[in-house]
């Protein structure tokens, strides 16, 4: 009995063993995997957190203007739902049109 587990053992090893990744250093270099759109150049990077940061709010507009404009929106379910995905700059003129103040 213990000698038929250990053979289960054994070849449930080598199943895992073989069906692993396959050996990087026989493939090809069209074939390997690779690693393009993990890491992105500084100057891009910066621009996107520039326009990320550009259109979350306005720097005109103060802490009680945008919590005005969130009790506005607030009231329609669909302008809350796009609140909490765009900002409330964007579901506010989406709902309701240009910022009052």
């Amino acid at each position: 009995m213990k000698s038929l587990t250990l053979l289960i053992f054994c070849c449930m090893i080598a199943a895992c063993l073989s069906a692993g990744l396959p050996d990087t250093k026989s493939m090809s270099p069209a074939e390997s995997p690779r690693d393009d759109g993990v890491f992105v150049n500084r100057d891009v990077a910066s621009a996107v957190v520039r326009q990320k940061r550009a259109g979350t709010a306005p720097a005109d507009l103060t802490v009680a203007q945008l919590e005005s404009l969130k009790e506005v929106c607030e009231a329609n379910l669909a302008c809350e739902h796009m609140m909490d995905v765009s900002g409330i700059i964007a579901a506010y003129t989406a709902y309701y049109g240009p910022i009052p103040y």
